[in-house]
């Protein structure tokens, strides 16, 4: 696609996310069900806002293959056209009440992201990006801190799916404590990622991570001028597994790699 028809896609993104967020905000009796353990859950309004999604989006670009969330099957990551859903992201603060979830939908062309948008309809915040173009928050242009990581947030995630790196987890947030201001975990990956991109926080990890985690908010942060990588300063892949994700400016990143010894 054009840079103007990107664009046009991004509205019809966002013009979809606010309407599945109806859904969220009209809740009543969410009831949550295991996927595979305790801490993954998913509820019946996770496969509602996918399925309006989906239809709102096929509708815009009727070729357009799906990498879903709650899909059984999932489509060619490198395809010509492809929309990557996370209907809910941060389901645990969904089904608890935390207002801290959100709708993400990143767009991709033989495997390169092109357009994206992540909404909170709690606070209504809407983070977009398109390519080449820069990053918003509710129409106004964002970009990353220019602190270094002593004076900057740093959020992080638990990875909760894996208690196995729970351990791991705690140490390092441990460590980034004592060399930054303070840390935040608010249970939203893409959200904690639009934080870095808004300036908010200058750092954010996450040991495991799924694509739709965090495809749309790894846009946005690089459009504000910030990037990803993994701990050991490997790029970010694009291939369906689940890597640790660390996100951040390039002050900050080189920051982490020199206080975790990795640098």
């Amino acid at each position: 696609m054009t840079p103007n028809e990107l664009t046009t896609l991004c509205e019809t993104i966002q013009a979809a996310e606010r309407e599945a967020a109806g859904l969220m905000l009209h809740a009543r009796g969410i009831l949550a069900e295991t996927k595979t353990d305790r801490r993954n859950v998913v509820t019946d309004y996770d496969r509602r806002v996918q399925a309006l999604l989906m239809e709102r989006l096929r509708a815009a670009v009727p070729e357009a293959r799906f990498y879903c969330e709650e899909q059984e099957v999932h489509d060619d990551l490198h395809a010509a056209q492809l929309f990557i859903i996370d209907p809910i992201d941060g389901t645990m603060n969904f089904v608890r009440g935390f207002h801290q979830s959100c709708i993400s939908v990143a767009y991709a062309e033989h495997g390169e992201l092109c357009a994206a948008a992540v909404y909170n309809p709690y606070v209504d915040e809407m983070f977009s990006a398109v390519r080449t173009k820069g990053a918003c928050l509710n129409g106004r242009a964002i970009r990353v801190t220019d602190e270094d990581l002593e004076n900057s947030l740093v959020c992080f995630g638990t990875a909760p799916y894996n208690a196995e790196l729970a351990d791991e987890s705690f140490a390092m947030a441990r460590l980034l404590f004592d060399h930054s201001l303070d840390i935040r975990r608010e249970g939203s990956a893409e959200l904690d990622l639009c934080s870095v991109a808004a300036g908010r926080a200058g750092l954010y990890f996450e040991l495991r991570l799924s694509l739709w985690d965090y495809a749309a908010g790894w846009l946005i942060l690089r459009e504000a001028g910030g990037e990803a990588m993994q701990p050991d300063g490997s790029p970010l892949p694009f291939d369906g597994s689940r890597p640790s994700v660390v996100a951040g400016t390039a002050r900050t990143l080189a920051d982490f790699l020199r206080v975790t010894g990795r640098g």
